[in-house]
């Protein structure tokens, strides 16, 4: 019999009463295994027959073995219903995820090592107890002499990173007190000891021969004698810019988000241009065709305040005011920019639900820069947008998000020129009528994987009205959509990538329904990106419609606007349909080429042909085929430099538009870009 049978039994049958209350009257491992009750509430027996049988009891079971510690199970704790406990992340995985560093593959036997001459280690009772307290644990490793700060050294421990609070008042010492931080500290008021500055420094550098139909004409051209529809095709660009980023941080932000946040950055570039031909750069044709200008940006100037914590996995919201970066998809379809604007943004469910809510005002921008310029007139041009983004939805390891976004445009009735001269607002296309719209984007995107194969895909619905068609003064309804995905597979250092776009065209801009798909200010990372000679360069649509062109720069697009920063969305355009492949190389840590091959359509053609009175253009625009080599030295982001060329092979409909000299005339992009940050 053990020792809480024994007693259990003596308490059922002892002829006095027993005092045991809670936990330790139905449990009987509460006596451990050396005969002795634990702490539990006090045994009292009225009769000396219950103590003799108890005595006894104890003396017949004291050679029993001891039970198991694991049969003490101690009582549940109290719930508490105003604060409960979070579930273990063991308990909520979500099938089909494997948690990091779980093997999987069957493991090789363990290696046991046998060293009979080895010292054990000393006991924890031959270390001291004693803790120093430490004034400011950010500088100790400085103190000890383990770190030298250097503040032009982005890679060690440097204030100017974020790595360490700018001033701990805590820390009382003369020199801390008299410190270049602590007088910045009192002299902006700041109130505690967790407040960070981060800054930082970009330099980036970009050369660009390249070559494109540019309009000549009898009238501005500087070629003698010359009267054909285009000229000499050959130019350059070059640009400077500096971008100067600095960020004002209260709170410790390894695992949240910043209590509040200041931020601020500037852009500062210098660009030149040359063209062989005139009234390309400037409307006036006395002008040269080669142009220098300068322009200072301000690209962000936001507060970022942190308005609640949800559970203790540190989900959040937070509001941001002010201008600041907004993308409404994974790829920069409809919107990627810098802009004026208010956004609410947060996750639930340990980061697996993450919400957008945003209002843009629009800023105007600078034309040959393309920054933005604060000292004009605010758009009249207004975005809603709300997004809600689900990981691992529909498998593990994809993400979804589905968008609602409304542009508000409201710009009848004024009329923008742009730096150069040339009308932008409206578009010198079609009746050349000033006009407003609203359009309403309702989108699906999806980023991630399925077993080994990466998928990115976008789908947007466009529906709205246009108070003004440009071809018929009429309002009219906007039905369009726009589908695209970018599917890749991996092979140890090689990555094979897929591209197919689709964007509908209108095909009958004389009637009351716009067919044609418009962005409102795309930015793609797709099918190449800026390497790709027909995202990187503007092409200018020449006849039927002065200073517009096929697609804006850095734009895949055939949208026929006067310009992606000054201009409006146009939803009376052919459309655009785009199949390719390429593949990325990681020939060593720093070296790598990436290739790209696409072939281009116009997806109606009736558009083109109303504004060119030309009876049949075809749809093949051309193949665009690009290759990037991409060079990091130091196996960082921090020095980036990249050699990128392409050529377009101009198909059928685009030789209808655009050649009429030499028919099988190519078009080429080379692009160097470094980019060195701080």
């Amino acid at each position: 019999m053990s020792i809480g049978a024994a007693l259990l039994s003596l308490m059922a049958t002892a002829g006095g009463t027993t005092g045991i209350t809670g936990p330790a009257a139905l449990d009987p491992g509460a006596i451990d295994g050396g005969g002795f009750l634990l702490a539990q509430p006090a045994v009292a027996v009225s009769s000396y027959r219950a103590d003799r049988a108890l005595l006894l009891a104890l003396q017949d079971t004291a050679a029993a073995p001891a039970p198991p510690a694991a049969a003490a199970t101690p009582p549940p704790p109290p719930e508490d219903e105003t604060h409960p406990e979070p579930v273990p992340s063991e308990q909520s995985l979500i099938n089909g995820r494997r948690r990091p560093g779980v093997p999987q593959r069957e493991l090789p036997n363990a290696v046991n090592q046998v060293n009979p001459g080895a010292i054990r280690s000393p006991p924890p009772d031959a270390f001291p107890a004693d803790h120093v307290p430490i004034p400011d644990r950010w500088r100790l490793s400085e103190t000890l002499g383990l770190v030298r700060t250097r503040w032009w050294d982005p890679y060690n421990q440097n204030t100017l990173k974020g790595d360490r609070p700018i001033c701990d008042p805590a820390d009382e010492t003369e020199a801390r007190v008299h410190s270049l931080g602590c007088r910045v500290h009192r002299l902006l008021g700041l109130h505690g000891a967790d407040w960070f500055f981060v800054g930082s420094a970009i330099s980036d550098t970009v050369i660009e021969p390249r070559s494109f139909p540019i309009p000549g004409g009898v009238q501005t051209t500087t070629g003698p004698g010359a009267d054909d529809v285009f000229g000499r095709d050959r130019s350059i660009v070059t640009a400077q810019t500096f971008i100067l980023s600095a960020s004002l941080i209260k709170g410790s932000t390894a695992y949240l988000p910043p209590d509040i946040e200041y931020r601020v950055t500037i852009a500062v570039q210098a660009n030149y241009v040359h063209v062989p031909e005139r009234r390309v750069l400037s409307v006036r044709p006395s002008q040269p065709p080669n142009r220098f200008d300068y322009a200072v940006g301000v690209q962000e100037l936001f507060i970022d305040k942190d308005l609640q914590h949800s559970s203790s996995r540190f989900d959040f919201a937070s509001l941001r005011i002010g201008i600041q970066e907004f993308q409404f998809d994974f790829r920069g379809f409809l919107f990627q920019d810098n802009q004026l604007g208010i956004r609410l943004f947060g996750n639930r469910d340990d980061n697996r639900w993450q919400f957008n809510f945003a209002g843009i005002w629009r800023l105007e921008k600078d034309t040959n820069s393309g920054l933005n310029n604060i000292l004009q007139p605010l758009r009249h041009d207004w975005i809603l947008h709300a997004n809600l983004f689900r990981q691992d939805f529909p498998v593990p390891g994809f993400t979804s998000e589905a968008s609602l976004t409304w542009n508000i445009n409201r710009e009848r009735g004024s009329l923008e020129v742009d730096d150069n001269g040339f009308p932008v607002r409206p578009a010198l296309i079609g009746n050349l009528r000033t006009r407003n719209y609203d359009a309403f984007y309702l989108g699906y995107n999806g980023d991630g994987h399925f077993g080994r194969l990466n998928l990115t895909v976008s789908t947007y619905g466009l529906f709205g009205s246009d108070r003004q068609n440009v071809f018929t003064g009429r309002n009219a309804r906007i039905a369009a959509f726009f589908a695209a995905a970018e599917p890749s597979y991996d092979f140890n250092w090689v990555r094979i990538r897929g591209a197919a776009l689709f964007a509908s065209g209108d095909g009958n801009p004389y009637d009351n329904v716009q067919h044609g798909f418009d962005a409102i200010f795309e930015n793609p990372i797709f099918a190449g990106a800026d390497t790709s000679y027909w995202i990187r360069q503007a092409i200018p649509f020449a006849g039927g419609a002065r200073a517009v062109t096929f697609t804006g720069r850095n734009g895949v697009l055939i949208d026929l606007r006067s310009s992606k920063e000054q201009g409006q969305s146009n939803f009376v355009n052919p459309g655009t349909v785009l199949l390719g492949v390429g593949a990325d190389f990681d020939l060593t840590p720093r070296l790598r080429l990436s290739t790209n091959l696409n072939h281009l359509w116009f997806q109606r053609t009736e558009v083109i042909e109303a504004l060119r009175m030309q009876g049949t253009v075809r749809n093949d625009v051309g193949w665009d085929l690009s290759a990037a080599v991409i060079w990091r030295p130091l196996q960082i982001q921090n020095l980036v430099f990249r050699l990128s060329g392409a050529i377009l092979q101009p198909g059928t409909g685009f030789r209808d538009l655009l050649i009429d000299a030499n028919r099988d005339q190519r078009y080429y992009s080379v692009l160097f870009n470094a980019v060195v940050t701080y």
